[in-house]
């Protein structure tokens, strides 16, 4: 390990910065904004440099650097001129003087160096290739930051406010486990929810010496296939699960994503079969929850369209099983923008109408009449094997013979494939075309654009 991170307190040392153009104006920022303040020496600085020196937060020395500077002993010295014989010059010096140097245009000839930091404070998290790579360490500190939402700032808080309670509560040889299971329980969770109300009823009950095995139960959707487009509430819960019940179209890519250690159980979902009714998946995740998991429900889409979420939350409410719904990227809306198909467009619909091609009872007896609408886009999920009965009614129902149809095949995943043809034709076309479900499928103008925006 080339480098030993360590987290100092920057307002308790003194800074001193050499350089005031692009990268000096960075570093000075990030030392500030640390609450540090540090002393700038440069002929000419940045506009940002000038206006920290103007609002009093570093002092700035307008000198010509290349003489003698005061560098004290244990001062942390930043050289980030453009020349780098005066930043190998001052560099000797304040090591001489007992300095400690960090100089940007040379990652061998450091003392020290400046992490990514993603703040969310007063938690931080410093990411560093130990000067290698800045591009990389950039690269990282973004992921970083789109994974762990501001909420986690709020947490820290929390956090540490309990932490005196705590202190006076509990003794000082069980307050590791005290925090291991208050890191465990789902106060955590609540809190990053804005559910601060019930965390403190676990928070409380765990310090009083209980063991709530309070369970609960995750409706979140997965999405249409491709894993880049879960959110990332959804993929923290899915990290965090106990016990998870899936589906045939949740992407296996996505199940990676699972603790090792989570218990699986496959509730297929097909057309016409079920590996288990839609009654004994809400008793499972009901019973599951009733034994202290956090069970998790994962669905391919999103859970509330088409996907029977409804139906399943009624149970945990009427069992009194806490639950939390997460939505998914419907298949409409991302198989229709993977396929470069604009489901509304001013050219071409003002609206759009989602309807499934598989209803309760086995049918596909829509009502047709309210599908026709020169305006309006028309989805339909589940409508691979009831197709040609759909056109036909379609069309019968005064719909255009010539109105443009895609079928989307495994819409945003890589073997993606879209069909294209009217209704009057797409009967036809799919006799002699082995297409596999999932499809969904696109009825409207929108439908012509596809060979102009497709991008995939």
């Amino acid at each position: 390990m080339m480098t030993l991170p360590l987290v100092l307190r920057a307002d308790r040392r003194q800074f001193v910065v050499i350089g005031g153009g692009a990268v000096a104006t960075r570093k000075i920022q990030t030392l500030v904004k640390a609450g540090c303040h540090p002393r700038v020496i440069s002929p000419q600085v940045s506009a940002e440099v000038q206006a920290l020196a103007d609002s009093g937060a570093i002092t700035l020395n307008l000198e010509k650097v290349g003489f003698d500077q005061a560098y004290s002993s244990g001062a942390f010295v930043v050289l980030a001129t453009d020349d780098a014989e005066v930043n190998k010059a001052q560099a000797d010096l304040a090591k001489q003087l007992g300095a400690l140097i960090c100089r940007v245009d040379d990652q061998e000839d450091n003392d020290f160096i400046f992490p990514a930091v993603v703040d969310r404070s007063p938690l931080l998290i410093s990411v560093s290739s130990s000067g290698a790579s800045p591009a990389l360490t950039r690269h990282i500190k973004q992921r970083l930051e789109a994974f762990l939402p501001q909420q986690y700032g709020h947490l820290a808080n929390v956090v540490e406010s309990l932490r005196a309670q705590v202190k006076s509560v509990v003794e000082a040889t069980k307050r590791p486990s005290f925090w291991r299971r208050w890191m465990q329980s789902q106060a955590p969770d609540l809190i990053l929810a804005k559910q601060e109300t019930k965390a403190d009823e676990i928070t409380q009950a765990l310090l009083a010496g209980e063991h709530p095995s309070r369970g609960e139960a995750f409706l979140v959707g997965a999405g249409p296939g491709d894993p880049d487009l879960l959110t990332f509430r959804a993929l923290r819960l899915i990290q965090s699960a106990d016990v998870v019940f899936y589906d045939r179209l949740v992407n296996p890519a996505i199940m990676e994503f699972l603790s090792p250690d989570a218990e699986r159980f496959y509730v297929g979902k097909a057309r016409s079969d079920h590996s288990v009714p839609q009654d004994g998946i809400n008793q499972l995740l009901v019973q599951e929850a009733k034994k202290g998991k956090r069970v998790l429900r994962l669905k391919g889409g999103d859970p509330f369209i088409f996907g029977r979420g409804g139906e399943e939350i009624e149970e945990l409410a009427a069992a009194g099983v806490p639950f939390q719904v997460v939505p998914g990227i419907t298949a409409a809306s991302g198989c229709s923008a993977y396929a470069g198909i604009p489901l509304t467009h001013r050219d071409h619909a003002q609206s759009v109408r989602f309807v499934t091609g598989h209803l309760k009872n086995g049918t596909c007896d829509l009502p047709w009449g309210e599908l026709i609408h020169p305006s309006q886009t028309l989805v339909i999920y589940m409508g691979l094997a009831g197709l040609p009965h759909i056109c036909q009614q379609l069309i019968a129902h005064n719909m255009p013979a010539a109105t443009p149809i895609a079928l989307v095949e495994k819409g945003t995943l890589p073997d993606q494939k879209v069909h294209v043809a009217t209704l009057e034709t797409m009967p036809s076309y799919i006799e002699t075309h082995d297409i596999q479900a999932p499809t969904l499928t696109i009825v409207g103008s929108v439908v012509a654009l596809h060979e102009t925006l497709k991008w995939r």
